[in-house]
């Protein structure tokens, strides 16, 4: 798909290129933000805004990067940016982030001394990068690479957080079963 985007442009055809770039990666740049937002609705703000960067900037393009990498930075950029400026730290809560990627029902996890686990709310409580690679990596099934490079971080520090974030996750869950139990 890459090559036919650059092919429009090769072309001359801006137009076309951005219609194609749009159908391609538009899910992929709304999951992004929403990993990093948390809220379907400032998502949704974000990946208009990183769409109308990407057109501003498509004549631009120099290739020295993928495209995808590319439209990554772009939406995740733009998504911090919408992060700041809401002044607060949104959070969805993973029930609604499983369910709005599955069109079922809330998902339960069950506990050893508990009906029903709030995941969701421990992951809520993560510190943000924690949280953000969690979301990427578990919830949206990225690799370990795709993570780095839309994260613009080294790979290593990619498999750090996840550990980091499952200790931090663990230590929670275990508080949560004890008040509970």
């Amino acid at each position: 798909m890459d090559a036919l985007i650059r092919a429009q442009l090769d072309a001359g055809n801006p137009g076309a290129a951005f219609d194609l770039l749009v159908e391609h990666y538009q899910n992929r740049v709304y999951r992004l933000a929403l990993a990093i937002l948390g809220d379907p609705a400032a998502a949704q703000d974000a990946a208009q805004e990183a769409f109308l960067r990407i057109w501003k900037g498509l004549g631009g393009f120099r290739g020295q990067a993928t495209l995808s990498t590319w439209i990554y930075a772009i939406a995740r950029n733009a998504a911090l940016t919408e992060r700041k400026s809401a002044g607060q730290r949104r959070v969805l809560p993973l029930e609604e982030a499983l369910t709005s990627a599955s069109n079922g029902g809330p998902p339960r996890f069950a506990g050893p001394s508990r009906a029903e686990l709030d995941i969701g709310a421990l992951v809520a409580r993560l510190r943000p990068r924690y949280r953000e690679v969690i979301r990427l990596y578990y919830m949206q099934e990225q690799s370990y690479e795709e993570v780095s490079r839309m994260l613009d971080i080294p790979m290593g520090t990619v498999k750090t957080l996840l550990h980091r974030a499952k200790i931090e996750l663990a230590a929670a869950l275990a508080r949560s079963t004890v008040k509970e139990g």
